[in-house]
C-alpha cells in the first residue's frame, strides 16, 4: 500500500510511480559549464560524419571541386543532419536528454521536476533553440545569471536542464 499525504492508504497510486516532494532546482540545476560541455560532445558527434566522409572521398582519390560535390560530402552532410534532428530533437523529446546530456548526466524536466512532455520539448528544442541562436548566444548565456540555471529557451517553455539521477526507488 502506498500512503497518501492524509496519511491515508490507498490502492489508486501505482507502486512505481515517482513521487517528487519539495522539488528544488537550484539545488540540482546543472553547472553551465557541464551544459557547454554536453552541448560541444552533441557538436562534436553531428561535425563527425562530414569530416569523416570528406576524408573518405580523399582516400578514394577524390580531390578538389569534385571532393566537394562528390557523394561522399553529401552523404557525409545528409547522415549529420538526420543524426542531428536524431540527437537533438526526437531523443530529448522521448527521453528528456541528448546524447551529451546522457553523457553528462543531464536531464530535461518541468519546473516542479517532473518529466516534461513530449510536446514541451519538441518546442524547446526547435523554436526555443532558434530564438536562443537568434540573440546571438545571449539566451543561453542567461543561464549563467540565473539561479535555477534556465535558459532563455526554458524559460519560454517552462521547463529546467538538472544535474540529478532520477531513478524511481522501489
Amino acid at each position: 500500500m502506498v500512503s497518501n499525504a492524509d496519511g491515508i492508504a490507498g490502492p489508486d497510486v501505482p507502486r512505481n510511480r515517482e513521487i517528487i516532494v519539495a522539488f528544488a532546482p537550484e539545488q540540482v540545476k546543472a553547472p553551465f559549464f557541464l551544459r557547454c560541455g554536453a552541448l560541444l560532445l552533441d557538436y562534436v558527434l553531428i561535425v563527425a560524419f562530414p569530416v569523416v566522409c570528406l576524408l573518405l572521398g580523399r582516400v578514394s582519390g577524390d580531390d578538389g571541386a569534385k571532393l566537394l560535390n562528390g557523394d561522399w560530402n553529401s552523404a557525409g552532410w545528409l547522415i549529420a543532419i538526420l543524426f542531428a534532428v536524431a540527437d537533438l530533437v526526437l531523443l530529448p523529446a522521448f527521453s528528456g536528454q541528448s546524447i551529451g546530456k546522457i553523457a553528462a548526466g543531464l536531464r530535461i524536466v518541468k519546473l516542479d521536476g517532473t518529466p516534461a512532455s513530449t510536446g514541451t520539448i519538441l518546442l524547446r528544442q526547435t523554436v526555443g533553440y532558434l530564438i536562443t541562436l537568434l540573440t546571438g548566444g545571449i539566451g543561453f548565456m542567461i543561464s549563467v545569471f540565473s539561479s535555477k540555471g534556465r535558459a532563455l529557451h526554458d524559460y519560454l517553455t517552462g521547463t529546467v536542464v538538472i544535474y540529478a539521477e532520477r531513478n524511481v526507488r522501489p
